[in-house]
């Protein structure tokens, strides 16, 4: 009976130390002729993202933009769908940010106007 219990409580323990699904390495959909790898990981009570890598048609390059934050505070909302705000390097502005996880797809929405108008990216997670 002890190591019935003491399994159980192995496991329990061992879900509570999952990492959430939309923790890794996921790579961004071209934009403006470039493409990045944004690692995102927990910070405070949320999920942010920042720049690894960057690639153009030549292949990777140093951007100026690398270690900065692209995905800000996002929050899970429940369902695979995580709130926040999100940085596009071409423009220099932040807008609202939406992601909804399928997987190892994301689709990540920046959007204005309390969320009336979006723009959306589709993510592929590279690990």
């Amino acid at each position: 009976m002890k190591t019935f219990a003491l399994g159980a409580l192995l496991a329990l323990v061992g879900g509570l130390a999952a990492a959430d699904p939309i923790e890794g390495l996921w790579q961004t959909e071209p934009d403006d002729g470039a493409y990045a790898h944004i690692r995102i990981a927990p910070c405070a009570d949320a999920y942010c993202g920042t720049i690894e890598q960057s690639f153009n048609a030549d292949g990777p390059y140093q951007s100026e933009n690398h270690g900065k934050m692209l995905v800000i505070d996002m929050v899970s909302k429940g369902g695979n769908a995580y709130e926040g705000k999100v940085w596009r390097p071409s423009n220099d502005k932040v807008y609202l940010g939406k992601i909804t996880l399928d997987g190892d797809n994301m689709t990540l929405k920046g959007c204005v106007a309390g969320g009336l108008f979006c723009a959306a990216q589709a993510w592929t997670r590279v690990e």
